[in-house]
Parts: structure tokens; sequence; C-alpha cells
């Protein structure tokens, strides 16, 4: 999109020097985009002890100042500056999802690792050359899934794994906000040509890519969409029926203008567990970890959440270093993009859609 090639002046604060932690060098980033969960990126690496913001890239970046001053960030209107800059090791991108495969190519071709933002792509084809574009300039690629890094759903993935569940039959999940209700017309947001099938790019793809995570790649689904109060193009509620290659299916569901919901629940033949949480991640909280095994009755604990968007990106760091291995394997990625381009497959056509 040629918005994000204006050429406008840096605003110049501050950029901070590179550190060493423990014989690991800090990782300098740049971030693309302040927008909403541009401006949540920024305060959560400000806590962190392995990378450092140094440069970020704003097309509304007049419209920033006060947040680039308050922030003490080194900010520019060309993306292009990020790629140019030899201080930025990496960047984030947190731009519209139409966006992601070109600003992936071009970043990957300078060299630097790429952290993108879910989704990251909207067909399995642009996620696979993605993914081929990372691998080819020899650079790590991070994607935007940080409920991986949720105790609760470690823990069931833990159960999944070592087959306390048994044999698994089923999974439901639900993740809704309304934080997103009232974006403003013509939001890139509210189109289908970004955020297709209402609230899928936003929160059900969350949900989709913990099932693959969890239960592999999926075989088919069926998907449908609402208008039922928001005025955007692109609707207010989805919700999808998969079923996976290994036999199991799954349900979820995912709506923009209601108070925050979350759960995740996963039914086996001989136990079924539930996670649900008390606050939307960008808030911590508590979340209620409940397990029913066959004969018994349902036990609940309570997990304190860790701030896992920063769980995320430092682990995207250790690749980078050598001193970790990234949770999120390219072939998962790849998958949980087929799972959402036949989402919306499905809810364009009416039809079962396989994948």
């Amino acid at each position: 999109m040629s918005s994000w090639t204006f050429n406008v002046p840096d605003f110049t604060v501050k950029a901070d020097s590179r550190l060493i932690l423990g014989g690991q060098p800090m990782l300098n980033i740049g971030l693309a985009g302040l927008g909403w969960w541009g401006k949540h990126m920024t305060r959560t690496l400000e806590q962190s002890k392995k990378i450092n913001l140094v440069r970020a890239a704003e097309v509304n970046i007049d419209g920033m100042q006060d947040f680039i001053a308050e922030n003490s960030l080194l900010a520019t209107g060309n993306f292009d500056d990020l790629l140019t800059d030899s201080n930025v090791d990496a960047i984030i991108l947190a731009t519209p999802h139409a966006l992601h495969e070109n600003q992936i190519a071009k970043a990957a071709n300078a060299g630097k690792h790429v952290f993108c933002e879910k989704p990251l792509g909207l067909t399995k084809a642009s996620a696979k050359r993605s993914v081929a574009a990372c691998n080819k300039a020899g650079v790590i690629l991070g994607v935007g899934h940080e409920r991986r890094f949720e105790p609760a759903l470690q823990e069931i993935k833990r159960m999944i794994s070592e087959g306390e569940l048994g044999t698994i039959m089923q999974a439901e999940a639900n993740f809704s906000h309304d934080i997103l209700a009232n974006m403003p017309e013509g939001d890139w947001r509210t189109k289908s040509d970004n955020a297709p099938a209402a609230g899928m790019t936003a929160m059900g793809i969350h949900l989709s890519d913990a099932y693959v995570w969890m239960f592999g790649p999926a075989e088919e689904v069926y998907a449908q969409v609402a208008h039922r109060v928001a005025k955007q193009e692109n609707g207010d509620v989805v919700m999808a029926q998969i079923r996976f290659k290994s036999g199991s299916l799954g349900y979820l569901n995912a709506t923009m203008v209601t108070p925050f919901f979350m759960r995740y629940q996963v039914f086996g033949s001989e136990a079924w567990v539930e996670a649900r949480d008390s606050a939307h991640p960008e808030h911590g909280g508590l979340t209620t970890l409940t397990v029913c095994k066959k004969g018994g009755t349902p036990e609940s604990r309570t997990m304190e959440a860790s701030n896992t968007v920063l769980d995320n990106l430092e682990n995207f760091a250790d690749a980078i270093a050598g001193t970790g291995t990234y949770i999120n394997k390219q072939a998962e990625m790849i998958e949980n993009i087929a799972l959402l381009e036949g989402v919306t497959q499905s809810v364009a056509t009416g039809n079962v859609v396989k994948l």
C-alpha cells in the first residue's frame, strides 16, 4: 500500500544503545505500526531485558507525535527506513493484514528478522511465500500468537500430549470482546480485504492457532458470519465448525460486540479440561482451569496470567540469538492460515470447504 512509503522526517527523541544480558546481545528491533496494538507492543517492550525498541514507522506520524514523545521513540513515516537502518536487527509488523506478505519479503530481503502480528497472511499460498522468503534469507520468522504462552493452555497441551484426556473427541473455544466494536467507518479492520469474516483475524485466529498446535491440521471447515449490531462490511460475529485430520472436531466463535469472554475447552474419552480467563490478555488477570476425569467431579484451580506478549517476543529474540527454539513451527503457521482461508471461503460460499 503506497501510504507506507510516505517520506516524513524523523521525530527523534531517544534510541537505547545495545546492552548485554548474560552474554546474549540485546535485540535491536523496529516496529511498523503505532495503532492500538502497536502502542501495546511499545509499552510491552519497555519491560524487556532482551529487546530494545530502537525505531518505529507509522504512516499517521503527524497524529502520533504525543505518543512518540511520551515513549521516547525514534520514529519515521517511511517503512523503508526500518529496512535501511543498520541498527535494526528485526522488525515487528503491527500493520494492516493485506500488507504483511510484501513487508515480510522486503524485511527478509534486507536481512531483518521478522515478527509478524497475526495473521501471517490471508491465504495459505501467501503464508508459504512468507515462510519461504524468510528461510531463503536465513532470518527468523515469529508470529503474534501469544496464547501459546498462557500457563493454562500450556497445561492443556501437556495433558493432550501425555494422553491424560484419552482420545480427543472435540474442542470448543470462544474469544470475544468489544474493544474493536466501534471502529470508525472505513477503518481497515472493518473491511474484508484486510479482515475477512468478522472477528476471525482479530480473535478467532488465536483459537485456530491453538487448535492446530494441539490437534494438528484441519481437514474441512464450515463457517458463518452475521451482521447484528456493528455497521461494518465484514460482520460482527463469526462461528466455525472444524474437522481435523486427526479425526477430532472443533468449534470456535468470536463476537466483536459483547463484553470480554474467553473459554477454551477440550473433551477427551477419559477427561475434559476447560480454561476460562477473567480478563483480556492485554490486562492480565486470572485463568480458572477446571478438569473433570472419568468417574470424578470437576476440580478447579486458578492460574496467574503471564505477560504472554512479552514471552512471545522474547522467545523470538532467543531464537535469533540461538539460545532457544521458537514455539510456533513453520508448518503450523501455514496450516493455521490454511484454516483461516477455509473459514473465509466458507463464509463467502455458504459451503463446507475442504482444505
